[in-house]
């Protein structure tokens, strides 16, 4: 799939979908695109998911790679860390339905407030959870599930153990090499061994873990306060949570020094420059296909009722396109925006991603704008440019009564009207917080209620034709089930 000059070591068992090579021109003729670009433009996903400022990703992966430098990482942990970096909150989405239900509060309100925390301070722990907690109910409530995080310790150790786990399995997902998984795995680790989730300490923890615990502390520090906070923070977790060699490095950078401005600048291109050049990884389109279907992994992640999901309306559009007659690139195209129509999602509360009942006024403008965040984030990443605006009109009708656009027939072309109605098919057949799946006649039924008046005609029956051929293979392999299976 991609050439190479060399080959970092990949875990056991892991199908790669990336491999290291150099940067040259004659690549990017052929039609590569550099891997920390597209990873480093998607990470503003992840942040919207951990509810961290814009950026933050980024910056941590700045800040994690200046500590890689000044300790004289080799050319191979230097990769490994850069790509940890980008991805360490790849598995975020996994915990947030858990831990809205345990808080009774938004998890990207939650999740902040939790990072900062210094978690061995037992009686500030306990006072900023008694104010994450059930914000606006009676104190009753609050108390309540107050006294149940306090009573079940485990339940935090869970929530990270999820989070740390997905990361790591994503990150061998996309092929890369063991040192960056265990690195995301051990990313909430502490120097003392009182971190989670296995409570690993001092040297026990990967070395790219503990830079990266590090430096995403330091960026978030920095983020509220400036150099002053960052380095207040170094010092007194400094042989707690962190390494005291790594603390040291960091305790040495001046608060005069200009690199801190690079931090609260445009910082997209000096990401993409930290990535160790001889170790530079870029992708062809199968690449960016798994990179898209790692994603889909994450936002399906968000709530247990979209499981799945993106998945299954990118191989639905996909099939519909090519019913309708459309090339392969264009059906390329709409898989793609398939699989990440939902990134903005990643952006909404559990709250009300996972309600059982009729949202509010409020919580449905929220609930509405997720396809604005789809096109931003995917607007950042000049590969996926060409089907952004696909993904993001997935829920635009013909007559204009669709979201959040308002869009009419005239501003729809054939991609979008495929991409709505797949959308759309597989929403109704599944599981909802509000309701079971419905059965194929009643999930026609409303289809054709919209046929010509807010679904596309021509995309209808292409639907309609995939899913008669789908039932004819599935009675197929019924009737006749391969060998061994009898």
């Amino acid at each position: 799939m991609l050439s190479r000059t060399e080959l970092l070591p990949v875990a056991p068992d892991v199908t790669p979908l990336i491999r290291p090579s150099r940067i040259s021109a004659q690549l990017r003729v052929q039609g590569r695109i550099s891997l920390s670009e597209v990873l480093s433009a998607l990470s503003c996903a992840l942040d919207l998911t951990e509810g961290a400022p814009a950026g933050h990703t980024m910056r941590t992966c700045l800040i994690g790679m200046r500590i890689a430098e000044a300790i004289g990482l080799d050319t191979g942990q230097r990769s490994a860390l850069y790509y940890a970096l980008l991805l360490k909150d790849a598995g975020c989405s996994s915990n947030a339905g858990r831990m809205a239900a345990l808080f009774g509060a938004d998890d990207q309100a939650v999740k902040p407030r939790m990072k900062v925390v210094d978690w061995h301070a037992r009686a500030r722990l306990a006072l900023e959870t008694a104010r994450a907690v059930a914000p606006g109910h009676g104190f009753v409530d609050r108390a309540r599930r107050f006294l149940t995080i306090a009573r079940t310790p485990d339940a935090t150790r869970e929530l990270i153990e999820i989070r740390c786990d997905r990361g790591a399995s994503i990150a061998l997902q996309l092929g890369f090499p063991s040192e960056t998984a265990e690195a995301i795995r051990s990313l909430d680790e502490h120097w003392c061994g009182r971190g989670y989730a296995r409570g690993l300490a001092a040297e026990e923890i990967p070395l790219l873990a503990r830079i990266a615990n590090l430096a995403q502390t330091v960026e978030a520090f920095h983020d509220r306060g400036g150099v002053a906070a960052a380095h207040r923070v170094v010092r007194q977790r400094s042989g707690r949570w962190f390494d005291p060699t790594l603390a040291r490095v960091v305790l040495g950078w001046s608060k005069d020094d200009p690199w801190w401005a690079l931090l609260g600048g445009d910082i997209a291109g000096a990401v993409v420059a930290a990535e160790p050049s001889d170790r530079a990884i870029e992708v062809n389109d199968d690449g960016l296909d798994g990179v898209a279907r790692a994603f889909a992994d994450i936002i399906d992640a968000k709530t247990p009722f979209t499981f799945g999901h993106s998945m299954r309306v990118a191989t639905m559009a996909r099939r519909v396109a090519q019913k309708c007659g459309l090339d392969a690139t264009e059906q390329r195209r709409i898989y793609r925006a398939g699989l990440l129509h939902d990134i903005g999602k990643l952006g909404v509360s559990n709250l009300i991603l996972d309600k059982n009942g009729p949202l509010t006024d409020e919580e449905r403008a929220r609930m509405e704008q997720h396809p604005r965040f789809t096109l931003d984030i995917l607007e950042r990443v000049s590969a996926f440019r060409s089907f952004a605006r696909i993904a993001a009109l997935h829920h635009e009708k013909l007559d204009g009564s669709g979201y959040p656009f308002g869009y009419t027939a005239e501003d729809l072309d054939l991609p979008e009207r495929i991409l709505v109605v797949a959308d759309i098919y597989d929403a109704l057949s599944s599981d909802r917080p509000y309701r079971k799946g419905m059965v194929e006649p009643v999930i026609t039924g409303i289809l054709e209620r919209d046929r010509g008046t807010r679904l596309d005609p021509v995309a209808l029956d292409a639907l309609h034709a995939v899913r008669a051929e789908r039932e004819a293979e599935l009675r197929n392999h019924v009737n006749h089930p391969p060998i061994g299976c009898v």
